[in-house]
């Protein structure tokens, strides 16, 4: 968006429309999905809510695992 700010140790480089592999955020619900969310019948909309945070929560937990899903060669998080 243009009305980012703009940093001068950071460049932002605009993602294609279409690139799941480099969207960083896709990785992340790819994992969420396989590990805790997958093959579960929710109850109710709370119940979508709840599942979907101690998903987020148990991610979290796992030190290292949101560094690891979100490292791209290209863009090493330190």
């Amino acid at each position: 968006s243009k009305e980012l700010p703009q940093f001068d140790n950071l460049t932002l480089i605009p993602l294609p429309p279409y690139s799941p592999e480099i969207n960083s955020a896709e990785e992340i619900w790819e994992w969420l999905r396989a590990h805790d969310l997958s093959n579960y019948v929710f109850k109710n909309y709370e119940d979508i809510i709840n599942k979907c945070c101690e998903a987020w929560n148990e991610l979290l937990s796992e030190v290292g695992r949101l560094k690891s899903l979100c490292s791209r060669s290209w863009a090493v998080i330190s």
